[in-house]
């Protein structure tokens, strides 16, 4: 959908305009009762911004232009820990981040990256909008950050290598991969005897590049929009992971609006994240073909074996243990039964 030539575009143009954007303010949002800022760490053609700048346009005529909210898109203002320090003082209204990174300060929210839990999407959603969503959500709010009730989608994970393609546990002995910086994921890269390396995406290329790490994981998309193909060689279809991005705001900019003005945010969010959710999935299936033709080799290994080293390991059991035994119920509710 092309996007008109208006404030939203330009503060999506590119990271000098978006930057220097604060300071060249139109009348319209100088006016605003609320100017809010919203950081991610995705480019503008991301679906992710593409459907939150169209909320972005709803919001402000449903407020009649009492709220503006700008984007600051690609890690603009800074990596994921330093934007989410940035969220909870306050200096960031609005971020969207990977559940599985921000449990580094809500435990909880890596839940839904348990290896293998999710069989396909209508199971994902079935789980993140239902009992264990809200569950996630409860524990967000303790921590003084308020999430909306529809995640984004972030997609099924695949391996990426330099070496050689995954076919089983074996491949994945001693293997350098990179992973963000999570206990979850580091946890089960080491059960299954990688050596994994916490980096942050801002830092992926040049890591893959000058061989920190010889391998990685993330979905097809987002291989894509980092250029991986450039330093990776093959592509291991494991869906060993799903993963989103909450949609989470700084809890007294929040408390700030008033009631109507929180519905027609939260409404209007929640909207484009549904969107966001029926693009990423449509696009995956282009997604293959695509990068094989950037020069990618695929296979889809067996992945029982894989998930039967992580069971013999004791991974299930001890994130059983470390999430507790109601939000583990609550996952089993909808997956079935793990480990």
């Amino acid at each position: 959908m092309a996007l008109k030539i208006d404030r939203r575009r330009f503060v999506l143009a590119g990271g000098t305009a978006a930057l220097a954007a604060p300071f060249i303010l139109s009348g319209k949002a100088r006016a605003a009762e609320f100017n809010y800022k919203f950081a991610n760490n995705l480019t503008t053609d991301h679906a992710l911004n593409v459907r939150v700048n169209e909320a972005i346009e709803r919001i402000r005529e449903e407020s009649g232009g009492r709220v503006d909210i700008m984007v600051f898109p690609n890690n603009q203002l800074g990596s994921d820990t330093d934007t989410l320090s940035q969220l909870r003082s306050g200096a960031v209204e609005f971020f969207t981040l990977s559940g599985l990174i921000l449990s580094t300060l809500v435990p909880i929210a890596s839940i839904n990256g348990i290896g293998f839990a999710f069989p396909d999407y209508a199971t994902v959603w079935k789980t993140m909008d239902g009992d264990l969503g809200a569950h996630v959500r409860a524990g967000i709010e303790k921590s003084g950050l308020h999430a909306m009730e529809k995640i984004f989608d972030n997609g099924f994970r695949q391996v990426t290598t330099s070496t050689k393609p995954i076919t089983g546990p074996d491949d994945l002995a001693g293997l350098k991969i990179r992973v963000p910086p999570s206990p979850l994921w580091t946890s089960m890269f080491q059960a299954l005897g990688s050596a994994p390396v916490s980096i942050n995406w801002n830092e992926v290329y040049t890591s893959l590049q000058t061989h920190v790490a010889d391998a990685q994981e993330n979905p097809l998309s987002t291989i894509k929009i980092g250029r991986l193909y450039e330093v990776q060689k093959y592509v291991s279809l494991t869906n060993h992971m799903w993963d989103g991005f909450w949609f989470l705001a700084n809890s007294r900019a929040w408390g700030a609006l008033p009631e109507d003005l929180q519905e027609i945010v939260s409404r209007n969010i929640n909207q484009a994240a549904v969107e966001e959710r029926a693009d990423s999935e449509k696009n995956n299936h282009s997604l293959r073909a695509e990068l094989e033709g950037l020069g990618l080799t695929f296979n889809a290994p067996d992945t029982g074996p894989i998930r039967e080293k992580l069971r013999s390991a004791g991974f299930y059991d001890q994130w059983k243990k470390e999430y507790g035994e109601e939000a583990w119920a609550l996952l089993e509710q909808t997956t079935g039964k793990l480990g």
